[in-house]
Formats: structure tokens, C-alpha cells, sequence
């Protein structure tokens, strides 16, 4: 009698638990919302978990290897154009939609570097006459790198604004504007796209 009463007892909280905590299972198709890390790089993480540091000097250690790693994801990052470890300054949907927008136009800064040496060059010759063509040559790449660069900043503005109306623009231009001084074989993170191809 006793035995019935207590089993009954007991069947029924758990019933009522396990109704009260439903199982939740995840879709194995569904995506987790993250990238799944390299065997290398789990493991390399679960042994600095398991082993905290001795000493201030094995924790300096770990702080350097640690630091190497991350630079060495960002160069890589820089190179592949890959969003998720690249450097604050290149992050974001703003700051790729004005590297594109460089990176598909040719530009004048980017001449800079070449035609610096070369009226340089000009400058050191003996004759006057070539000293003053390099003067001239000076000032009329100047001129044609400000005005150029004039232009791209005010097309650039009126295209952010159109694609990016509610996110931060700040700094973009100017970011673009250093972009072209690079040649651009020379630019980090690599242009993606080709040129006269719409960003």
C-alpha cells in the first residue's frame, strides 16, 4: 500500500518536471551565428584556457604570442580582404564601399610617388632650363592632384549618403582620399575589384 502510494508520489514530479523543462534542441542546419575556428587555432585556445600563467613572465609570454597571432591574422586579413580581422580603421560596410569606390577609378595621387622622383630628378639636372620645366611640372601636379582629389571627395560624399543614409560616414572620405595617394599594387587591405567595375 505504502510502496504504491510512494511510487506514484515520486512518478508524478517528475512528470510535472519534465513537461515544466521541454528539451530544446537546435536545428542542426541552422547556422550558429559565428564562424566555426580552425582545429589549430581550438586547440591553441583550450591550452591557454587549461594553464593559467605562473608567473608575470609566462604571462608576458602568452601576451606576445598572442599579439603575434593577431597580427599575423590581420596581414593575412589585409591581403585576402576578409571583413572578420582586419584593423578597426578598414572595418565596416562605409569604409569597403570606399575602397571599392577608389579602387575601380584611376586617380592622379596615385601618379604621385613616380612623377615626385621624377621631377626630382629634373631639378638636380645642370641646365636652368630643366629646373624650371621641373618647377612647372610641380606645380601642375599639384594642382591637378587637388582638384582631382576634389572631385572624388564630393562624388564619394553624394554616393555614401545615398547607399549608407543611417550609418556613421565619419572619416570615410578622408580615408578614401589617402587611399589614392597609394599605388595600387601597394594598397592594404587589396583592392577587390577591378577597374572601371562599379563598387
Amino acid at each position: 500500500m505504502f510502496r504504491s502510494r510512494s511510487k506514484d508520489g515520486q512518478a508524478a514530479p517528475a512528470s510535472k518536471a519534465t513537461a515544466a523543462e521541454p528539451q530544446q534542441t537546435r536545428d542542426p542546419q541552422a547556422p550558429k551565428g559565428r564562424p566555426t575556428p580552425k582545429r589549430s587555432e581550438a586547440q591553441s585556445q583550450r591550452r591557454t584556457l587549461a594553464k593559467a600563467p605562473a608567473n608575470r613572465k609566462e604571462a608576458a609570454k602568452r601576451q606576445r604570442e598572442a599579439r603575434r597571432s593577431d597580427m599575423a591574422r590581420q596581414r593575412q586579413a589585409l591581403a585576402s580582404g576578409d571583413e572578420r580581422y582586419l584593423p578597426a580603421r578598414d572595418k565596416g560596410p562605409v569604409r569597403r564601399f570606399a575602397r571599392d569606390y577608389v579602387d575601380s577609378r584611376w586617380s592622379v595621387a596615385e601618379f604621385f610617388l613616380p612623377l615626385a622622383v621624377i621631377i626630382l630628378i629634373l631639378s638636380m639636372m645642370p641646365s636652368l632650363q630643366l629646373k624650371n620645366i621641373s618647377l612647372l611640372l610641380w606645380l601642375f601636379v599639384i594642382v591637378m592632384i587637388v582638384l582631382d582629389s576634389i572631385g572624388l571627395g564630393f562624388r564619394l560624399r553624394r554616393d555614401l549618403q545615398a547607399r549608407f543614409p543611417d550609418e556613421s560616414r565619419r572619416g570615410a572620405i578622408a580615408y578614401a582620399l589617402m587611399r589614392t595617394l597609394q599605388l595600387r599594387r601597394m594598397r592594404l587591405p587589396k583592392p577587390q575589384v577591378a577597374r572601371g567595375e562599379k563598387p
